[in-house]
């Protein structure tokens, strides 16, 4: 009987998902003898003209991470989409838009001018940005467009199945492939993982009063944490509320507060909201002034808040005026 064939493709992202591929360790050999990966840019050379040749249905499933930043991703993704039968959103970039969905918050001419004209390491008097289109001495070269947006997949593709996580822990990489082996997924839409909040498993649950006040954020750079108390309670600001669990508690058994990278609980429609919301539960500002102060403590409450999630968000983006984008 032929072995599944699977795929692995990323987009705008930092290769953290590819790794944790090899975080399987000896568990990559039992991933190896099950199926056929047939795409995998970090480790195999296919080109795009490969996978056209595939036959619809002929691959089982893509595993595609990144969020989708150019014309060429897009390309692929579309492809992958009408290869395969399932489409898995592997990492918090393919699945929220992830850290770099946070170009979100500002536009692509002020990303253009901060990468070719401001950088210090730059020679660029002329003030170039990169075309889709140029001709030089009658060579002709076409670019990829770089979009005005950063977008999760599923705002581009119809996606089956997420795998949230920055990046995902190998063992639930492992738990995804046995499931699609054994034919045991959950329905489609689905987000593998748990559906309770982080706070649920977190092993600092227990010390979480059932009542605190929070004056002012601490932040792990000049503070460190009680490795035995609730971040929370101590005044360090925790996504474990707003954020899915089944993570294994990383960053937590690692004295670092949640970052929120599992994503939203699935009664939640937006994780930023839902923190500025229990922050105001805990919050405490007797005057104006107090208020001011406890709201500067938060340093950079989009990229926290939204850290993982910007894209995928009610908010998408900030707002800006036309000549910006």
């Amino acid at each position: 009987m032929a072995k599944p064939k699977v795929a692995f493709y990323w987009c705008a992202s930092c290769g953290g998902c590819e790794e944790t591929i090899v975080d399987l360790a000896e568990d990559v050999l039992k991933v190896v003898e099950a199926v056929d990966i047939v795409l995998w840019p970090v480790a195999l050379d296919y080109k795009l003209e490969h996978v056209k040749a595939w036959q619809p249905g002929e691959v089982t499933v893509a595993f595609i991470n990144g969020t989708v930043r150019l014309s060429e991703q897009l390309e692929w993704v579309r492809l992958l989409r009408e290869k395969c039968p399932f489409v898995i959103a592997f990492g918090s970039c393919a699945h929220l838009g992830g850290i770099p969905g946070l170009a979100n918050a500002t536009s692509r001419a002020e990303i253009f001018a901060n990468k070719y004209h401001r950088s210090p390491t730059i020679d660029n008097p002329q003030k170039a940005v990169p075309l889709i289109s140029s001709s030089v001495d009658g060579h002709h070269l076409d670019l990829p467009e770089f979009f005005k947006d950063a977008k999760p997949l599923d705002q581009v593709i119809p996606v089956d199945y997420y795998l949230p996580g920055c990046p995902p822990p190998p063992e639930n990489v492992a738990a995804a492939f046995t499931a699609i082996l054994e034919n045991k997924l959950p329905p489609k839409c689905s987000v593998i993982g748990v559906d309770k909040a982080l706070c649920e498993s977190c092993p600092r649950n227990e010390t979480k009063p059932d009542d605190f006040t929070i004056t002012r954020f601490k932040r792990v750079a000049t503070s460190t944490p009680d490795p035995e108390k609730c971040f929370l309670a101590e005044g360090f600001l925790c996504m474990g509320p707003a954020t899915r669990g089944g993570c294994g508690e990383r960053c937590i058994k690692g004295n670092m507060p949640c970052r929120g990278c599992f994503g939203p609980t699935p009664d939640t429609l937006d994780a930023g909201l839902k923190m500025i919301s229990a922050i105001a539960s805990h919050g405490e500002a007797d005057t104006e002034e107090a208020a001011k102060a406890f709201a500067d403590s938060l340093v950079d409450p989009l990229g926290t808040l939204y850290r993982f999630s910007l894209p995928a968000s009610m908010l998408r983006r900030r707002a800006m005026a036309g000549a910006e984008q």
